[in-house]
């Protein structure tokens, strides 16, 4: 057989008309339809791939290059180690049995492999390439990352602290995506560590932007709490390339979020987000309900054991139009969701982005030096790492 060519991967800023990344939302919100929707207003749509089948992860990219020829990208989450405590499983199940009665279901099962199926997805993305494969939860190897290069895919590592970044400069990341405190859903750590829980560890977004900016020379992608324009241009201005954007997109028709979840977004009753371990064993961030409070405290640290544990409970309540037992996974900035059409949410945030851009001209329509250079007016901040190894200037938008 022979070997497939080698080619190499666009840079960020040809990936993308404009800097605005939907944020791949695993359990269902990242279907085919919204990020085919994304892509086609010139963002960057993404597909989740985590909980999914190989075979239903290759059928959603089907799917999706059916709506659109542009760029768009997959994810995927690294192999976990098992470190869950079997004692400490045995108890929380007892501790959701009313739920489970409740809601007429079963418990799941535990003892799901912790892999989520990781080496058959990677055998499908380098036997028919996509443009864009980011990872959470971890680094892949040097081997793999100079794999996807080779095949011309652009691969992207979330990170959560500027070691996790220089880890994945090192094996060869093309760009990182920088996850505040401030997202919704996982937090992306390369390292579940329980004894961090409720320490106040983790950083705020523009902070740690700024941090990571001054530790890695290959681009970055700012993710967490990021619902305006104007939020976008402050990322931007702090050094990222981009802004990936997952609350924002969720409420969205074309997500394939459960109506209760995306209507709990701007719902009063749902005043505020936490981060717990109640729905899957590891910390996420999500609007405080019923099963949050009442079962969060007792959660372990049991990833992704938890979440096959509680899947069946969720998926009733979800059925039942029921948020209170629901994963209601939200951002910090979930009261600012716009129930829009992704394609018109899109020219919005464009619109203000641009609005924002403006505003930080001096009056004689010079740069303002706070802007720290600008960013070009026609689309994401230009990157210097078409490639592995290559890299852009410290200091300065990449």
């Amino acid at each position: 057989m022979c070997p497939m060519p080698s080619v190499s991967p666009l840079s960020l800023s040809e990936l993308t008309e404009h800097p605005i990344v939907q944020a791949p939302m695993a359990g269902g919100p990242s279907c085919p339809e919204l990020a085919g929707s994304v892509s086609e207003s010139g963002g960057l749509g993404f597909l989740a791939a985590g909980y999914k089948t190989p075979e239903a992860m290759y059928e959603e990219i089907k799917q999706l290059r059916g709506q659109t020829q542009r760029p768009f990208g997959v994810n995927l989450f690294m192999p976990q180690p098992d470190l869950a405590d079997r004692g400490a499983l045995e108890r929380y199940r007892a501790q959701l049995a009313g739920e489970a009665t409740w809601f007429e279901t079963e418990l799941g099962e535990t003892d799901h492999a912790a892999d989520d199926a990781y080496d058959a997805k990677l055998a499908i993305l380098f036997d028919d390439p996509v443009p864009v494969v980011s990872f959470t939860f971890g680094c892949p190897t040097r081997q793999v990352l100079e794999r996807f290069a080779r095949r011309g895919t652009y691969t992207i590592v979330t990170v959560t602290s500027p070691g996790e970044a220089q880890t994945a400069e090192f094996n060869g990341a093309h760009a990182v995506c920088v996850q505040g405190v401030e997202a919704g859903g996982h937090q992306g750590t390369h390292r579940d560590d329980p004894q961090a829980d409720g320490t106040g560890s983790g950083l705020g977004l523009l902070c740690l932007v700024t941090q990571v900016k001054e530790a890695v020379r290959i681009p970055l992608v700012a993710t967490g709490g990021l619902m305006r324009g104007r939020q976008i241009a402050a990322v931007l201005a702090a050094g990222a390339s981009a802004a990936q954007l997952g609350t924002a997109f969720l409420v969205c028709p074309e997500s394939g979020a459960d109506l209760a979840h995306k209507q709990a977004m701007t719902n009063s009753v749902f005043a505020r987000t936490e981060f717990t371990r109640a729905f899957s064993g590891r910390p996420g961030r999500a609007l405080v309900n019923r099963f949050l409070r009442e079962h969060g405290p007792y959660a372990p640290a049991a990833y992704p054991q938890v979440h096959h544990l509680t899947a069946p409970v969720r998926k009733a309540a979800a059925k039942a139009k029921d948020p209170q037992g629901m994963a209601l996974w939200a951002g910090q900035g979930h009261r600012l969701a716009r129930d829009l059409p992704a394609a018109q949410l899109m020219d919005v945030l464009v619109t203000e982005l641009a609005v924002a851009r403006e505003r930080l001209l001096k009056p004689d329509g010079t740069q303002s030096a706070a802007v720290g250079g600008g960013v070009p007016a026609g689309g994401a901040a230009a990157d210097r790492t078409g490639g592995p190894g290559g890299t852009g200037a410290a200091g300065s938008p990449a």
